[in-house]
């Protein structure tokens, strides 16, 4: 099953501001929370380090999350993974869900703890039993892979499909690829072209990639060389430098297609992927 792992940064970027504007059980004082939030918004990281410190000292659950996650990026303070653990670690057993999602990913990649997937599963679980897309997308990857769990397809589809639910893009394409592949559900392309759909509206080149390669083929759709195109041309433009293989190959594929195609195909199918962009939430 291919799966797309983002860059821990990333991960951890994606739930910093989210939590800045929380508190936790033990409440902090609003306006400190404020100034920390607008000092974090416009690059002023020591200062957020500095307003975050005393609140994380005293208890503070969002402001140990947030001192976390200026550790783990280096953003005010040298990076130091060690210390981005034990301020989630800190945040998580008081319940936090972003610090459990952060403290699961330590342990996944191995960043500041030796790497323990039985861990990373314990706390992904803790956050996705709280709502949580991306612990429920990871906990669903972990059960996939037999990653600090026994792998269980079923499980990992009844994950999957509660943060697709959410909107999730990765986990509506690993929803789909589970579809594809019969695995804890029986085969169905159709269902698979649902999911794979949602995804790649939301941009995600995996699955713009594989409806590129379905519209190729006439698998679960009509064969559609413009559309086909078209999606491979999107798939290309949405991988990140980190993903340059991925990348090279949905251009390999394109330019392939392209060599079957009239002048008019392939005018349509640029105006096609000119035009499109992603549905507004």
């Amino acid at each position: 099953m291919k799966q797309r792992a983002l860059p821990l940064g990333t991960i951890i970027a994606g739930v910093a501001l989210m939590a800045v504007l929380a508190t936790g059980p033990v409440q902090a004082d609003v306006s400190t929370i404020q100034t920390a939030t607008s000092a974090f918004g416009r690059g002023d990281y020591a200062t957020a380090v500095g307003l975050y410190r005393p609140l994380a000292e005293k208890g503070d659950a969002a402001a140990q999350f947030n001192l976390g996650v200026l550790y783990a990026r280096g953003l005010g303070v040298t990076r130091d993974y060690g210390q981005a653990v034990a301020w989630y670690r800190r945040s998580a057993e008081q319940g936090r869900v972003e610090a459990q999602f952060g403290l699961g990913t330590m342990y996944l990649a191995g960043l500041g703890v030796p790497q323990d997937y039985a861990e990373a599963a314990k706390w992904y679980r803790k956050a996705a039993e709280q709502g949580d897309a991306g612990a429920q997308n990871g906990l669903g990857i972990m059960y996939d892979k037999n990653r600090g769990v026994p792998q269980n397809y079923a499980e990992a589809v009844a994950w999957f499909r509660k943060a697709a639910d959410q909107g999730y893009a990765a986990a509506q394409y690993n929803l789909a690829f589970m579809y594809d592949k019969g695995r804890g559900v029986d085969p169905d392309v159709a269902a698979a072209l649902k999911w794979y759909r949602k995804a790649a509206d939301q941009g995600y080149p995996e699955a713009q990639d594989t409806l590129g390669h379905m519209h190729a083929e006439g698998r679960g759709v009509p064969k559609d060389l413009v559309q086909a195109h078209k999606w491979y041309t999107l798939a290309a433009a949405g991988f990140t430098p980190s993903e340059a293989k991925q990348k090279a190959l949905a251009l390999k594929k394109a330019s392939t297609l392209a060599q079957g195609m009239s002048p008019e195909q392939l005018a349509a199918s640029g105006n096609l992927a000119r035009q499109w962009q992603r549905p507004s939430p």
